[in-house]
């Protein structure tokens, strides 16, 4: 496993865990209610961000992905939404572990969203995949409080600990 990418990966899957357990809680009126976040509610948020895991895995393994609107709604049932973000996090995981090291090194030439061909680097891109899984998590976060619920700790250092306390 490529360090830090195997551990960004564990984190992703475990944090995905714990707030989809914190989710799943929710009234689907509660997941669906639009509380002015970009992308509206929780579950337009989770399915974002399964769609933008999507798009970034198939660039990463050499795929294009087409232009999509960003705000698509992937799975309308959250029980399917579930298990296709615990599938993206298998691959995730399997992909980082078995990742040259050499990868962070290159570039990828991809189409953006926006239509426009795009060629960044790779030390860019990984850690822009990963902390855009937090940033929207993060989102969620608040949309549980908005919710009146207690949402779940979320810190990498804590996540990522044996015995979580």
């Amino acid at each position: 496993m490529t360090a830090p990418w195997g551990h960004y990966a564990r984190y992703n899957r475990l944090a995905n865990e714990t707030l989809y357990e914190a989710c799943a809680a929710l009234s689907d009126e509660e997941r669906r209610r639009d509380l002015g976040a970009f992308f509206r509610s929780v579950h337009g948020t989770l399915n974002h961000l399964l769609l933008g895991d999507r798009i970034w895995m198939t660039r990463f393994e050499g795929g294009q992905h087409p232009s999509t609107d960003l705000g698509a709604v992937l799975y309308d049932d959250f029980t399917e939404l579930r298990a296709a973000r615990v599938a993206m996090d298998a691959r995730i995981e399997r992909f980082v572990a078995d990742l040259p090291r050499a990868f962070a090194a290159g570039t990828i030439r991809y189409l953006n969203n926006s239509g426009f061909t795009s060629e960044d680097p790779l030390d860019v891109l990984l850690p822009h995949f990963f902390n855009h899984q937090t940033h929207h998590r993060a989102q969620v976060h608040t949309l549980l409080s908005q919710l009146g619920r207690d949402p779940p700790v979320l810190d990498l250092h804590r996540v990522l600990r044996p015995n979580p306390a």
